[in-house]
């Protein structure tokens, strides 16, 4: 066999698997996007290649470094690591695909590799420390809304599935037309097998046209201010106090004469070195009362860099950082977080912590096995990541009691984790983040658009502000409403409703993924089980 073949198919699904995270409306793409994967990996066993695991090794690295490039912008080695961690796993899933193969018969092994496929992504987005889910194929639909209502009802492994069920119903078809067992058969099941294969591509397309949002209720207006600060230079090129008063100028020139309450975003790390018990009397905070006074009808919700001080004889947390010992005998021990703080003309506030931290930037991982080894590797040096999460979801409501679910930067790349908010009672999504890190490219479009998927799912309006763009305001289907430019000083100002109704993805969770974990469990132990063949 050709070594050219194998090249041209590891291409073919690069290309097929890329676009739909690159070229907005190619989700349907990715519906025919592993069939050149499946079929190298066919032509491989019929033709005996050896080592061939480096083959789809090699695919699944071109995919992953040419759809999620962008991360180098922000740091090449944790870019590196990504791109090789990441393709590494689904190797790992495949080449266990082809070990089941060589004990189970016929369409068993395949839907073992679905199966085990989708309940590695549930892994992913619920308990792994080392997360990143941001090539789950029911993100490939995430700029293709219109096909993809029933998130709402399936969430995004329900597009997971929904890509393998049509890969693996036309690569069957190709099968059995290639093998010759297609002439064997009789009408009916030539019939049957080419009517399920365009129900299972065409049916979540027409089910997606069923499906549409209820009317909402009550609204609110938001405005968000776009501040457009460069992240690398924030801090050195402008006082904490020019940065406010840019921002504050922002607002001023939004439209005042009308007293509705009013919700004001600012984005993800807007000011920074605020002390959770000192919030009250931080420079940001006076200025946004002042702002308020003149204002009343506002609350303004803006993201913080905060410390938490804990006076405590032990380590309350591995990421702690110890201060010394104080007169008591206690150490005082300072906790970071990237936090959410709303606050209104009451002079109240509350505040949320994110959870959903960054691999590295903002979470250690598994602290109790990294922060010794890498002290060990730098002698003593500082510790790898800083920031501390928030165990429990909570939402921030606005002075007439309004819930807002709250979604940090990376926590709205997880579908049921910000179904918890709703859950909690969210009757809307305020989503504060900063994507300025990787600069003019992919991540940012791409990161917005997963915001479409959880207005989806929820059924919830979507407010986003955004550092130095893309702002936007999204409704219940997904649609972008309204939306700022990238890297210039905006304002956005518009209307949302506040919805109460509970989808089915939010009632009763990822059904998806949970189903997919017990298939992957069952066939693998009747893999385990059963002799080679």
């Amino acid at each position: 066999m050709k070594k050219g073949t194998l090249i041209s198919l590891a291409l073919a699904f690069t290309v097929l698997m890329s676009l739909p995270w690159l070229v907005p409306h190619c989700g349907a793409l990715a519906l025919i996007g592993l069939l050149p994967l499946l079929v190298m990996e066919r032509l491989a066993t019929e033709h005996q290649v050896k080592h061939f695991w480096w083959w789809h090794y090699a695919a699944f690295v071109l995919w992953n470094a040419v759809t999620t490039w962008w991360v180098a912008g922000a740091t090449v080695g944790g870019a590196v690591f990504a791109i090789l961690a990441n393709a590494l796993q689904m190797s790992v899933i495949f080449g266990s695909f082809r070990w089941v193969k060589r004990r189970l018969q016929g369409i068993l092994p395949y839907l073992y590799l679905a199966a085990a496929w989708m309940a590695w992504e549930r892994f992913y987005l619920t308990s792994a420390q080392i997360s990143w889910p941001w090539l789950v194929l029911g993100n490939a639909f995430a700029e293709s809304t219109g096909l993809i209502q029933w998130y709402s009802v399936l969430g995004t492994l329900g597009g997971s599935l929904w890509v393998w069920a049509s890969n693996l119903a036309l690569f069957g078809l190709m099968v059995a037309l290639s093998d010759g067992r297609m002439a064997f058969w009789n009408a009916k099941a030539r019939i049957s097998a080419f009517a399920g294969t365009i129900v299972v591509l065409l049916g979540p397309m027409l089910w997606s046209l069923c499906l549409k949002p209820a009317p909402g209720g009550e609204t609110l207006k938001v405005v968000i201010g776009q501040p457009n600060y460069d992240p690398y230079e924030k801090f050195e090129s402008l006082s904490r106090e020019e940065q406010d008063t840019r921002f504050l100028s922002i607002l001023e020139k939004a439209d005042w004469s009308s007293p509705e309450p009013t919700l004001v975003l600012a984005p993800e790390t807007f000011t920074s070195q605020v002390s959770t018990n000192r919030v009250l009397g931080h420079e940001t905070f006076l200025r946004f009362q002042n702002f308020l006074k003149e204002h009343p009808q506002a609350s303004i919700l803006y993201g913080a860099s905060t410390q938490e001080p804990v006076l405590s004889y032990a380590r309350p947390h591995p990421c702690a950082y110890d201060l010394g010992v104080q007169p008591d005998g206690r150490n005082l021990w300072v906790l970071m977080h990237n936090s959410a703080i709303l606050t209104d003309t009451s002079a109240v506030y509350q505040i949320y912590h994110k959870s959903k931290l960054v691999v590295g930037t903002e979470l250690t991982p598994y602290p109790q096995v990294f922060i010794p080894l890498e002290k060990w590797l730098s002698r003593g040096g500082t510790l790898m990541a800083k920031d501390i999460g928030q165990k429990e979801i909570s939402c921030l409501k606005l002075a007439d009691g309004t819930p807002v679910g709250v979604p940090i930067c990376y926590e709205s790349v997880y579908g049921e984790f910000c179904t918890g908010y709703v859950k909690k009672g969210a009757r809307l999504l305020a989503v504060i983040t900063n994507d300025a890190w990787w600069g003019d490219t992919p991540g940012y479009r791409q990161h917005l658009s997963y915001s479409r998927l959880r207005a989806i799912e929820t059924r919830r309006w979507v407010a986003r502000c955004a550092n130095t763009g893309v702002s936007a305001l999204i409704n219940p289907a997904g649609q972008i409403v309204s939306r700022t430019p990238w890297w210039e000083p905006a304002l956005l100002e518009g209307t949302v409703q506040l919805r109460d109704e509970l989808t089915f993805f939010v009632r009763y969770g990822d059904m998806v993924g949970r189903l997919s974990v017990f298939l992957f469990l069952l066939l693998a132990a009747a893999a385990l089980l059963r002799r080679n063949r």
